[in-house]
């Protein structure tokens, strides 16, 4: 066994990342304060194809050094749109067909593992602030929540994580 070269991994072009089939997916962040998580987030956007990202609020929005930094350049791979008021984003989403998924614990929230989207559904996924979770004004805008088991102490996972576990679910339910 060895380790792969960057160049043995069959990377593609930021030109034809572009013109690819994108997962039918926005992603919107929700009042994300850490820098570094708005990078993650652009990263695994970029692994998974994702259509878009809402950059909302008090969200930071490229260029910047420290998204940058975590990013390694999905900034430009990925596109973004940034909003004062996430319920903008919400509206201008809900418009477009697109059926609005929080990832929050929410009382009625549906287990990730149970969730399965349609094929023709064009999903954005809500991802709230890392202390205060998904804003209480956007509530309302919500079609149906995931939540992401979890088994231990904590009560949640780092918001960049839960973006990668939901991305991957939905990817492998789509792909099959």
């Amino acid at each position: 066994m060895r380790k792969l070269k960057n160049s043995e991994l069959n990377r593609i072009s930021i030109e034809d990342f572009r013109k690819s089939i994108k997962l039918p997916v926005t992603i919107v962040l929700d009042n994300l304060r850490s820098l570094n998580n708005i990078g993650s987030i652009f990263r695994t956007s970029d692994s998974f194809r994702v259509e878009k990202i809402h950059l909302c609020g008090i969200t930071a929005t490229p260029p910047h050094r420290e998204i940058h930094k975590t990013a390694l350049g999905a900034t430009d791979s990925v596109k973004w749109e940034y909003f004062k008021k996430t319920n903008d984003s919400l509206a201008k989403l809900k418009s477009q067909g697109y059926k609005i998924i929080a990832i929050e614990q929410f009382d009625n929230s549906i287990n990730l593992e149970k969730y399965s989207p349609s094929f023709n559904d064009k999903l954005a996924l809500v991802f709230g602030n890392e202390i205060k979770g998904i804003s209480d004004e956007i509530i309302e805008n919500i079609d149906l929540c995931l939540e992401i088991p979890q088994f231990g102490t904590k009560h949640s996972f780092n918001v960049s994580v839960s973006a990668g576990i939901v991305l991957w679910h939905i990817s492998q339910k789509l792909k099959n």
